[in-house]
């Protein structure tokens, strides 16, 4: 009978009974060693003094508990000169010195609780018949050593957040071997300098766009060659873009309304006329103008206040805005528009029923009681009132929302709800930076609508230049781009191209070597989950072992 899948070391144990109940199996075991090493002076005795029994848990069978009865025997030393008699066997493939469970009970607990954390982990376990506390998985993760790990030749570094916006980490990754090796608790420099000073040997590193780790870098690994990661640039050049259009934000929204108008198209040969949004009634565009004076006269004021020397945080403070707001109005030279939105400030009850209603509008039906009884039957909760506006648009759009205007239905144009399109800058930014082979099926044509605008042509031809010389990994195009950049009057893509020509050698290594950040924010979102999954309450002490030791 091979007992080796039974007990944990069929050649120091040997099984003398089986007895199975209900919620528990519980093993007869005695030891069959012929000698035993001394724990302290090492020598092995068969002199045995006597015998007694341990109660030890091992792995459960199908969900059942295992109790382990092991007879185990204590034996002479040998050495007389030694500091002790007697001592106890050892079994250190089977049990540690006065353990309650055996070893590879220990490691599928302890596998468990880096897995799934203290109470999830004591759950499963419990379900699968090794019942633990949560405390006891953390106290055994806490008590786990970390790794030695090699220092990489190539490194990637990034932060992640403890805290979104108030305090943050860094994550060290061996790119070469696809493995985290280090949680450092904070991002300042020293902190960075002291890791790669202790750990010399360190040929590449990767990095986002941090003064910090650059200098960090500079003065801990000043041979290492500084990758700038390609993911940062093109983000950082998606901000600038989004800035460049933020300052031009009228001029986006024409060119949504143009687009928008330009989707109705004309059906059987039938004329179609596109059906207006509903104007804003005088007392809410009064009210809105009120607030845009509002913006504009801060807007002024933190440009006042910074032009003699403050800071943000003590410009937020005087004007009364926040600190991003100040940070926005800081990065545009013109004041920014806000782009409103479509869904604000009206009722949605309508929309499920706005084709039906179009269609049958179309067919002849001109009656808004008719139509309202009718879409009613089909669920509508709404008033008459809204179906009556939405439907008197119809007759402004077809010319007859006078009565003695009204024309026979057989030469009314049909109408047609534009597509709504809300282009604001971040929208159009990505729009712009996003691979030609993905574009749906009018983003071309919105594209081209936006360059036909002369403020918006030039910062459109800038950012696909970029995007295209990073992407292709053409570093012979960098120098031409700087230059055009820094002559343009676009003062956004002026202060990105001055960045990127002070930490111009790792902007080219980035664009020439095929290392980057990528594994690097894969390592972070793992990181990101565990910390969730704790919910905030343990330190760096359990979160590092979780995260480095479950790969």
């Amino acid at each position: 009978m091979n007992q080796s899948p039974l007990l944990a070391d069929p050649q120091a144990l040997a099984l003398e009974s089986l007895t199975a109940k209900d919620t528990q199996v519980v093993l007869v075991v005695k030891t069959i060693q012929l000698v035993a090493p001394c724990p302290k002076c090492h020598q092995s005795s068969s002199r045995v003094h006597s015998r007694y029994e341990r109660t030890v848990a091992d792995l459960p069978w199908q969900g059942v508990t295992v109790q382990i009865q092991l007879l185990t025997r204590r034996f002479f030393c040998v050495n007389r000169t030694g500091v002790r008699r007697i001592f106890c066997e050892r079994l250190p493939r089977v049990v540690a010195a006065y353990g309650r469970q055996t070893l590879r009970l220990n490691d599928a607990l302890r596998l468990i609780g880096m897995m799934l954390g203290g109470q999830a982990g004591a759950l499963l376990a419990l379900k699968l018949g090794m019942p633990i506390s949560p405390d006891t998985l953390l106290r055994w993760i806490r008590q786990s050593q970390l790794p030695m790990n090699a220092t990489p030749r190539v490194l990637g570094v990034d932060d992640w957040a403890w805290r979104k916006g108030h305090r943050y980490g860094t994550i060290l990754v061996d790119l070469e071997r696809h493995r985290p090796i280090e949680l450092l608790p904070d991002r300042e420099a020293s902190t960075l300098t002291n890791w790669l000073l202790a750990h010399p040997g360190v040929e590449i590193i990767t990095r986002d766009r941090s003064k910090a780790y650059e200098s960090g870098i500079q003065q801990g690994a000043p041979t290492a060659i500084q990758v700038a990661d390609r993911f940062h640039l093109l983000q950082n050049l998606a901000e600038t873009l989004a800035q460049t259009f933020g300052a031009h934000s009228q001029a986006l929204k024409i060119v949504g309304t143009t687009h928008s108008l330009s989707s109705v198209t004309a059906q059987d040969g039938a004329v179609v006329v596109p059906v207006l949004p509903p104007q804003p009634m005088p007392q809410e565009q009064r009210i809105a103008q009120q607030r845009r004076s509002r913006r504009e006269a801060d807007y002024q004021r933190v440009w006042e206040l910074h032009h003699q020397g403050w800071l943000a945080p003590a410009i937020a403070r005087q004007v009364g805005i926040g600190k991003t707001t100040v940070f926005r109005y800081l990065r545009s030279s013109t004041f920014p528009e806000r782009q409103g939105r479509r869904d604000c400030g009206r009722s949605r009850l309508l929309d499920p029923y706005k084709d039906y209603i179009l269609q049958r509008w179309n067919d002849g039906c001109h009656d808004a009681l008719w139509l309202f009884g009718e879409i009613q039957q089909r669920g509508y909760s709404g008033s008459y009132d809204t179906v009556a506006r939405y439907t008197r648009r119809f007759r402004q759009a077809q010319g007859t929302q006078h009565r003695k205007r009204r024309r026979s239905i057989k030469h009314l144009p049909k109408v047609s709800e534009p597509q709504k399109l809300s282009l604001t800058p971040r929208r159009a930014a990505h729009l712009v930076l996003r691979r030609p082979e993905n574009w749906q099926l009018d983003d071309e044509q919105l594209v081209q609508r936006m360059a036909q605008h002369p403020e918006l042509a030039e910062a459109i031809q800038l950012a696909q230049n970029f995007a295209f010389l990073v992407g292709e990994r053409q570093p012979s195009q960098l120098d031409s781009w700087l230059e055009r950049a820094l002559k343009s009057q676009l003062s956004p893509f002026h202060r990105f191209a001055k960045r990127l020509q002070e930490d111009y050698d790792a902007v080219k290594a980035g664009i020439t070597l095929p290392w980057s950040n990528g594994q690097t924010e894969g390592q972070i979102n793992r990181l990101k989950m565990l910390k969730r999954q704790m919910f905030g309450r343990a330190g760096m002490e359990l979160l590092s072992r979780r995260f480095l030791l479950a790969v």
